[in-house]
């Protein structure tokens, strides 16, 4: 899965519109991010790219690029 593949699963998770996410949103900023969110962000890493998310690290995330790289998604879009 590519960064765009990955941006636009985020945008379904969150129920935002296809293309809404770059990256660059701070994940504070974003009303669907909760905890919730962060449960189906495990579960989409998961499923789709067979990786474990440690929480730890998950906490400190504080942007939407923070969870690409949480991901292993840097490749460029």
């Amino acid at each position: 899965m590519n960064r765009k593949d990955f941006l636009l699963a985020l945008d379904e998770m969150l129920e935002l519109s296809p293309g809404t996410l770059s990256g660059s949103e701070p994940l504070d900023a974003l009303e669907g991010w909760d905890s919730l969110a962060v449960i189906s962000f495990i579960a989409l890493v998961d499923e789709r790219l067979n990786k474990v998310v440690e929480g730890e690290k998950l906490a400190k995330a504080k942007t939407v690029a923070d969870l690409l790289d949480l991901a292993g998604v840097t490749v460029p879009a």
